[in-house]
């Protein structure tokens, strides 16, 4: 278990470092994106945590665990349906590979309100700025606060 909780310590020291230098410096939309895909990163490490500990409390066997991420996402859900946050974190994730496979376009680049415009759905437009992106890492900190009080 400390394996996976290294892992996601680790992709969320790099998200700390993109959201706090590269994007103060740069202020782009790749960087954003590159935030992003690091958060679901991390998430996708504590669902792999989340199914290894569920197989060595007898939950589930380890043939069970599937390989996409949506897949092991609605594995998580059904093991962990009793607990809320759980719930909410599971979604945020969701949302985030939303954002992050959706079409976007660029707004101010290289000024303080730099955001990527992303369309969730058709006519579904959701603005990632860095005041949302904060929310987000903040959001991410908490997944792996969640994650240390499970496993340790």
């Amino acid at each position: 278990m400390k394996a996976y909780l290294n892992k996601v310590k680790n992709e969320i020291k790099r998200v700390d470092h993109l959201f706090f230098v590269s994007l103060k410096y740069t202020r782009t939309v790749d960087v954003i994106r590159n935030v992003v895909k690091r958060m679901i990163n991390a998430f996708d490490e504590g669902i792999d945590a989340l199914l290894e500990y569920a197989v060595r409390n007898k939950k589930i066997k380890h043939s069970e665990i599937p390989h996409a991420p949506r897949l092991k996402l609605e594995l998580v859900k059904t093991l962990y349906s009793t607990d809320k946050r759980m719930l909410e974190f599971m979604d945020f994730y969701l949302n985030l590979r939303k954002i992050i496979q959706a079409k976007y376009t660029k707004k101010e680049e290289h000024r303080r309100h730099v955001a990527m415009i992303a369309e969730i759905e058709p006519k579904n437009f959701i603005e990632v700025n860095i005041d949302l992106l904060s929310e987000y890492y903040k959001t991410a900190k908490e997944f792996l606060e969640f994650l240390e009080g499970i496993f340790l």
